[in-house]
């Protein structure tokens, strides 16, 4: 028989009910606000460490405090604003309200936080993954936050779907979603072990950067997953042939799901302090978290189909996967040849993080019609994740150019200490780059809106 004849995996989920439609669109409103915040805070960052403009734009003192901002909103809120989008779609219409809990707790969680840089006084504490304010108006929102993350994740296990034996494309997807929301669950584990156990005698960024270590590894996972889950599924969307069965896919989920499981093993064996601790769950990530995105890309690659042949409506979902893919593969290229505490480092992590941003972008357009909006369609929603992702593509290209002169990370302004033209010229493609990639994001929100406001006047009529 033809190949082209033969039946395809569909990679998709059924149309929510209201009841879970309403919870999905304000954990997508969630999102979307905590773009808008992270995109004014990006514009300080860009601002503070570009050659010239940093002297017309003093707000280098501002940089950290921007920093811990930018870095929890683009990062933690959105991502996990998204998880809960997606993971609401997935669950059933049991315990509606413990869902909207945990969207108000997130909720106030964030605006806390968001007030904090404004209001309170704190220090800003560069810890890894989850930079912080010593103030505690943050903290507390931080707490709050992290209170609504345990209950949107807990539900999300609880009413998780029954799988069955009857194994289809759909089911691969709600499997994906499921080990992300374990993996997460891992996360919260890790978050509070630590907290329990974390010497008392530690202070500052050493007692934060113990306490979120284990938890912000494990939650890489999580976002991985995500991400996986929306290339498969875009693929589909896109009307191209997944060259994945069900049943490989649901492996690929696994695999990237397996090596989490090192976590608890890592706080059964060694000391939160110690460096043991530290490197295993350093490996676990940079182990397990790749096992499956190399075949998951290269199955994006082959099931393309050039843009010429899609529908309208499935060219934004086309340039925002292959713009993910591209540069999810640029961040992790980047992190093999890191050496030293300069802006390789940065660099890496923007590409990676991007490239999941920019799928979870993707697959939000792709869902926009299930939540009772219109369809992003047109050149701007086209062109939004290309110039997003050149944007970001440009940023950290001059981030590695600079640390190739050995240019600290998370320094800005007089002291960057730029005095070769080499590292001048890095620093200005970064700030360049790094406009572009706001006006990119900003434009996503514009899109988005646009849909919703158009889903809005095709319903009136």
């Amino acid at each position: 028989m033809n190949a082209s004849k033969t039946p395809l995996p569909e990679y998709v989920l059924q149309q929510p009910d209201s009841a879970r439609q309403a919870l999905a669109r304000a954990w997508l409103w969630l999102g979307l606000l905590s773009l808008i915040g992270s995109g004014v805070f990006s514009v300080l960052l860009v601002l503070s460490r570009t050659p010239v403009l940093q002297n017309f734009f003093p707000v280098a003192d501002f940089f950290h405090v921007a920093l811990v901002a930018h870095v929890d909103l683009s990062v933690l809120v959105w991502f996990v604003a998204i998880a809960g989008m997606l993971w609401s779609i997935n669950s059933s219409t049991h315990a509606m309200s413990w869902g909207w809990l945990a969207l108000w707790g997130c909720a106030l969680g964030v605006v806390l936080m968001s007030l904090a840089p404004f209001i309170g006084g704190g220090e800003p504490i560069m810890a890894n993954y989850i930079p912080v304010l010593g103030d505690p108006i943050f903290i507390s929102g931080l707490l709050v936050f992290g209170a609504g993350f345990a209950a949107l994740v807990l539900r999300s296990l609880v009413l998780a779907p029954v799988l069955g034996i009857s194994f289809n494309g759909g089911g691969a997807l709600r499997f994906g979603l499921n080990a992300a929301a374990v993996s997460a669950a891992v996360a919260i584990m890790a978050f509070a072990w630590s907290y329990a156990v974390v010497p008392a005698s530690l202070a500052g960024k050493a007692y934060y950067e113990i306490l979120f270590w284990g938890g912000g590894h494990a939650l890489q996972f999580t976002w991985t997953l995500l991400m996986l889950v929306a290339w498969i599924w875009l693929i589909s969307a896109c009307g191209a042939r997944v060259p994945l069965s069900p049943r490989v896919a649901l492996l690929m989920f696994l695999l990237a799901l397996v090596c989490v499981f090192v976590t608890p093993y890592a706080y059964l064996a060694y000391g939160v302090a110690s460096v043991e601790h530290r490197n295993l769950l350093t490996w676990a990530m940079r182990f397990g978290g790749g096992l499956a995105i190399l075949p998951m890309s290269l199955a994006v690659l082959v099931a393309l189909r050039p843009a010429s042949e899609l529908r309208e409506d499935a060219r934004p979902l086309r340039a925002a996967l292959l713009s993910s893919v591209a540069l999810f593969a640029v961040g992790g290229v980047i992190g093999i040849f890191i050496s030293g505490n300069n802006v390789k480092i940065p660099a890496h992590y923007h590409g990676s993080i991007v490239g999941v941003t920019l799928a979870l972008m993707g697959l939000v357009f792709h869902l926009l019609p299930q939540l009772g909006y219109a369809a992003p369609a047109g050149k701007l929603a086209t062109w939004q994740p290309i110039l997003y992702g050149a944007g970001q593509l440009m940023h950290i290209t001059g981030l590695v150019w600079s640390g190739g002169y050995g240019v600290q990370r998370k320094v800005a302004g007089a002291e960057q200490v730029l005095r070769r033209g080499g590292e001048i010229a890095g620093m200005g493609l970064m700030g360049l780059g790094g406009l572009i990639a706001i006006i990119g994001g900003l434009l996503f929100v514009v899109v988005v809106i646009r849909a919703v406001r158009e889903g809005k006047r095709v319903a009136g009529q």
